[in-house]
């Protein structure tokens, strides 16, 4: 069947290997569909996304391809199965994906653990042996005026079932105030139930204007070469900010900051714990 809908009623992605959490967004958000630039599943790990969508009810069209992201905002287009018109003429075309397809598609990405569990163990060496002076001796880790010293820290991440765990820490967080680290989108996570975070990590990307010009200390996550694209973002806000180079997921980041800084115990909510977290 063809949709024929604005832009603004659709959710143009590109995001290989669709998680539960973005997933769950978009439902929120309640698109007509969901047009992906990339593969969805791609075969590397399980994951749970285009799962939820189709649940849902929500088209999802795979693996369109780098011309989808032209698409302008409040343009018009027609789905017409797995191809995107635009001004009477083809702009894209992907794979419709289907209850079958997901569960086909899925199942092979199980049967691949075995490559990326490998993957994962030579990559965890590998950055033990990058990063030992950083991890063992903290060299490299900056120096923020917010102190941690002896105190709980909580450290948000926007993952799973995040607000459920955020409202039943309630009576943790009145009994022990704890530092709130927010990461990325976890320090809007915060502001949505009415805290406002101490300090926010990671690479800009996911978090909103509103959370960084909270009050909060920023902390750019960087490469470790030191390239930062999130630093031109908070510079063009004109916020106070560190940058952290440092290898690893900006969580990684925030509880290594967090553990370095004498912290006496870190709580985490929606943090990742396995690959089909991620």
């Amino acid at each position: 069947s063809t949709l024929d809908r604005s832009s603004a009623a659709s959710d143009v992605y590109k995001r290989q290997d669709l998680d539960r959490v973005a997933a769950e967004n978009l439902v929120a958000a309640q698109p007509v569909a969901v047009l992906n630039a990339a593969k969805s599943i791609s075969g590397r790990y399980p994951n749970l996304g285009p799962a939820i969508l189709e649940e849902a009810g929500i088209p999802l069209i795979d693996d369109l391809g780098p011309e989808i992201m032209d698409i302008s905002e409040g343009q018009w287009v027609d789905i017409d199965g797995a191809r995107v018109v635009a001004g009477g003429r083809v702009i894209a075309e992907g794979t419709l994906q289907t209850a079958q397809s997901i569960a086909r598609d899925s199942e092979a990405a199980r049967a691949g653990m075995t490559v990326q569990l490998r993957a994962f163990a030579a990559n965890t060496l590998e950055y033990l042996n990058e990063e030992q002076g950083l991890i063992l001796d903290g060299v490299g880790i900056p120096d923020i005026r917010t102190s941690m010293e002896h105190r709980h820290v909580l450290v948000v991440v926007r993952g799973y079932d995040y607000r459920e765990d955020l409202r039943a820490l309630r009576p943790y967080i009145r009994e022990n105030r704890p530092l709130m680290i927010g990461v990325d989108g976890g320090a809007d996570a915060l502001l949505e139930l009415g805290y406002t975070p101490d300090i926010i990590v990671g690479d800009m990307d996911s978090v909103s204007d509103k959370a960084l010009r909270c009050g909060a200390e920023v902390v750019v996550h960087a490469y470790r070469d030191g390239r930062a694209p999130g630093k031109k973002r908070v510079e063009d806000l004109g916020v106070d900010h560190v940058v952290f180079p440092a290898t690893g997921t900006s969580e990684d980041v925030a509880m290594l900051l967090a553990d370095s800084k004498g912290a006496k115990l870190i709580v985490a909510v929606g943090t990742h714990l396995s690959l089909i977290h991620i």
